[in-house]
Formats: structure tokens, sequence, C-alpha cells
């Protein structure tokens, strides 16, 4: 599964280079994903890597290619929100996304968070697979993304397990 995978957080490495290098693989990460160029260029905004870092990790492989990523951030109301969660495609059903939303929750439980929350689309099969399988409860959101853009959110209390 795992092995030899290691989670480093955003906070250790360079936040610039880390961005314009996770851009550059967007294609193979975000592969399979029905969101437009666009979108995930917008999910990667600057502020993710150098204001709110602390709570973003990348999963590296022992030779130090990028496994996965999780961009996240707590609220000031104690919600824990996963931003962003991508896989390269070799990687994917090995636990990756696992891993790193378990780190992220224990971070922000630290931090002071009590609930952990994603946003997805519909059809986004694999992060609802990943919800279910660690306790959240999906409910439908009409429009959460605007005019015809349903989504569905992902919600549990923390601490994980």
């Amino acid at each position: 599964m795992l092995e030899g995978l290691r989670l480093v957080g955003f906070e250790n490495l360079s936040a610039g280079i880390l961005r314009t290098r996770l851009l550059a693989a967007r294609h193979e990460f975000w592969s399979g994903s029905s969101a437009a160029d666009e979108e995930v260029r917008a999910l990667h905004d600057p502020l993710f890597f150098h204001q709110l870092g602390g709570f973003g990790a990348l999963a590296l492989t022992p030779d130090d290619t990028d496994a996965g990523y999780l961009l996240g951030v707590v609220s000031a109301d104690r919600l824990a929100v996963v931003h962003a969660l991508a896989v390269h495609p070799g990687h994917r059903r090995r636990g990756v996304g696992t891993a790193l939303v378990e780190r992220f929750a224990r971070l922000a439980a630290t931090a002071g968070a009590r609930v952990l929350q994603a946003v997805v689309a519909p059809d986004d099969a694999p992060g609802v697979a990943l919800g279910t399988r660690l306790g959240a409860h999906v409910a439908p959101s009409p429009e959460h993304a605007g005019p015809g853009a349903d989504r569905l959110v992902l919600t549990r209390s923390l601490p994980l397990g």
C-alpha cells in the first residue's frame, strides 16, 4: 500500500516551486476528473501554498516523485475543509488519498477543528468512496458551485477513528 511513501507538510517545501510543479502536472493528477482545466487551476490558488500551506501535504515516493497531495484549511469556526485532493494515476487505489486525509484530520483536530468536510462533484465516485470509507455523511447541495453546478457535501466529526 504505502510502502516507501512519506508525507511531507507544505511548510517544509518551497511554496512557489511546489505550486508550479503541481500545476505543471495537473493533467496527470486530475485525469479522470470532470473538472475543467480552469477549475483545476483555480483550486491551486497561491494562498493555499503560501499563507495556508501549514495544512497541506505532499505524498512522495522513495525517489521523490510526487504521488499525491492535499490542500486544506481550518476555518475560524473549527471546520476542517479539504479544499483539493489529488493522487497521481500510478498511485491510485493504494491508500495515498486516505493517508493524506488522515494526516490532515489529525493536524486539524490538534488545531481545534471539530468537523471535517469536503465538497465533491456528484460524478466524483472516488471522492465519494473515500469519504464514505472514512465515515462521512454525504448530502446533496444543489447549485453549491453556482447555477446548474450541484455538489455533494461530505461531512464527519473529528477526530477520525
